[in-house]
């Protein structure tokens, strides 16, 4: 079927829907809504068998879904109506939840139901959740909602009359004023609900340091104490706050927008706060923990065993600043310093990487400085995973990843991806050639053609897409919460395997090989050379791009790159 992809975002299920389907033979077009009289040229010109809506936050006109099936992905259980059901399930502390299929009518989420598909929801944050028990559960809905399209022969369920037994409740936005912590009062486990709800879209506006700020989620910080609101310490960008009964990390932080001001871009907390923090002090939590021992939150950490390292990382929203570079260079340093035969990066639930912090670059007094201070210090840090050549390197990716956060897990000796990942192995929509020495690594996984067309086309890669073309090398069906454990044992059975260190010798000397005939600084060289130019030219698209994504503004029409 020819399938119309209708998002007010190209989002992280809007693209994970657009390659599975893609994956099933089917043609995926997609169109950006906002502006009705577009949409409707688009499906007068394509002429799509369906409409399918994984995202939107405004209504389809009724000329549309009068005259074409238009079927609507709701974040929440048959009958649970509203803008806010994931946020308002989050808050709520409610541990099972599930994603509709349904079709568009009049009155918002009632129309008749296609499918459904429940879910967890562990203690995560929202969007953390959005992108894996959510997605996975709205991916099954959604496939079996175009399969029964298809059939022609199904008929959805209404929400009312005869077969329905659902109870249906409709409820408000979730805004501001039921957001609110109150920090005098509220027990630490309300404050991170509130949090989580919040965590990514729209944050929970608050006062620090006698500015308003919005902020973006939360950690339990099991040992500090002070007086409730009162800010404690900081710890790798974060800063921690306390609670009547304990105290939470704050990992980043968005000014309050003035009126006709420009947008603001959501920052590691203390870069956001800068001259306005009070002087704090620094609580490091150690990158490796004793049995028992319960540091708390850290965006870094590593552990061993037997022969295996587990060097993990998490950083929100997947971003890598410059220091994110540095500081994970480091503690990778320390793990290679370690007596194992196989080093797992990465292994987390979330984001295993997309690149470079346009944010912190976006907020720089000297944008283009920072600019290159992050691609240098990522591309020191694909580098030193390249020359790992005394044990094998597995990129272990749970979530999503994308431009300079793929070509890292590539620098490793094998990639392993959760089943629902998604990987957007190209730079294109930031205007950028790229590093990340990814014409070294990309081509001599894929073929050159390949790499051409990956890079080029800027379309997501479904898990299953991504091993049958070899730019990953296995592919766990696993949930969010199991994956870690799954890589593990597969790393356990790799160390122990007889032949490894046949292949550690067998990785030593391609290596070598490969440097006689073309050097890794060679790669870099070239690689850099280009983006100096895009870095470094006023004129460069990569600034308004960069500006646009940021500040969630819409790319001017002359540099949209339409997926």
């Amino acid at each position: 079927m020819r399938i119309l992809l209708l998002a007010s975002a190209f989002n992280s299920l809007s693209q994970r829907l657009h390659a599975e389907l893609r994956d099933r033979g089917h043609r995926v077009d997609v169109q950006l809504a906002g502006d009705d009289e577009e949409l409707l040229a688009t499906v007068a010109r394509l002429r799509p068998d369906l409409v399918l809506a994984p995202m939107l936050r405004s209504a389809i006109p009724r000329t549309l879904w009068e005259q074409l099936t238009c079927l609507v992905v709701h974040p929440g259980p048959p009958g649970d109506r509203g803008p806010s059901s994931l946020d308002r399930a989050v808050q709520e502390g409610r541990t099972a939840w599930g994603v509709t299929v349904l079709q568009a009518e009049a009155e918002m989420d009632a129309g008749p139901v296609w499918a459904w598909a429940p879910c967890r929801l562990p203690e995560r944050g929202k969007s953390d959740l959005y992108r894996n028990e959510v997605a996975d559960a709205a991916v099954t809905a959604a496939l079996l909602a175009v399969e029964r399209f298809a059939s022609g022969s199904h008929a959805p369920q209404p929400q009312h009359g005869p077969g329905w037994h659902g109870t249906v409740r409709t409820r408000p936005p979730l805004r501001q004023a039921e957001r609110r912590i109150d920090w005098t009062a509220d027990p630490t486990e309300e404050v991170l609900r509130r949090l989580r709800a919040a965590d990514s879209r729209p944050g929970v506006l608050d006062v620090l340091c006698g500015a308003e700020w919005y902020l973006h989620g939360g950690h339990r910080e099991p040992l500090l104490r002070g007086r409730p609101g009162e800010l404690l310490a900081t710890r790798a960008g974060a800063v921690c706050r306390a609670t009547p009964d304990g105290a939470v990390w704050l990992p980043e932080l968005r000014r309050r927008r003035t009126p006709g001001g420009p947008a603001t871009v959501k920052l590691p907390a203390v870069t956001a706060l800068g001259a306005l923090l009070p002087p704090l002090p620094e609580h490091p939590a150690p990158l490796t923990a004793d049995e028992g021992e319960h540091p708390g939150w850290s965006d870094l950490g590593y552990h061993e065993d037997g022969p295996v390292g587990f060097l993990r990382f998490s950083f929100p929203g997947g971003a890598m600043s410059a220091e994110h570079c540095r500081r994970l260079l480091a503690a990778y340093r320390f793990a290679l310093g370690r007596p194992t035969t196989v080093l797992v990066l990465g292994g987390g639930r979330d984001f295993f990487s997309n690149g470079i912090h346009l944010n912190v670059i976006e907020a720089a007094p000297d944008p283009v400085a920072e600019s290159w201070a992050n691609i240098t210090a990522m591309d020191d840090l694909v580098a030193e995973v390249l020359t790992t050549t005394d044990r094998l390197v597995v990129a272990a990716v749970g979530g999503n990843a994308a431009a300079g956060g793929v070509m890292l897990a590539l620098a490793a000796d094998e990639v392993w991806c959760r089943a629902g990942s998604v990987l957007n192995p190209h730079y294109r929509l930031m205007g950028l050639h790229g590093s990340e020495y990814w014409t070294y690594t990309l081509p001599r996984r894929v073929g050159a053609a390949q790499a051409e067309r990956l890079t080029g086309r800027a379309l997501p890669v479904s898990a299953a897409a991504a091993e049958r073309i070899g730019l990953v090398d296995r592919v766990l069906d696993a949930g969010p919460e199991e994956f870690g454990a799954h890589t593990a044992r597969l790393a356990g059975l790799l160390a122990a395997s007889p032949s490894v260190h046949r292949r550690i010798a067998a990785k030593k000397a391609a290596r070598e090989a490969d440097e006689r005939r073309k050097p890794l600084e060679a790669y870099r060289a070239e690689e850099l050379a280009v983006m100096r130019r895009q870095f470094f030219t006023p004129e460069s698209p990569y600034h308004v791009l960069r500006s646009a994504f940021v500040r969630k503004q819409p790319v001017p029409a002359g540099l949209r790159a339409e997926p």
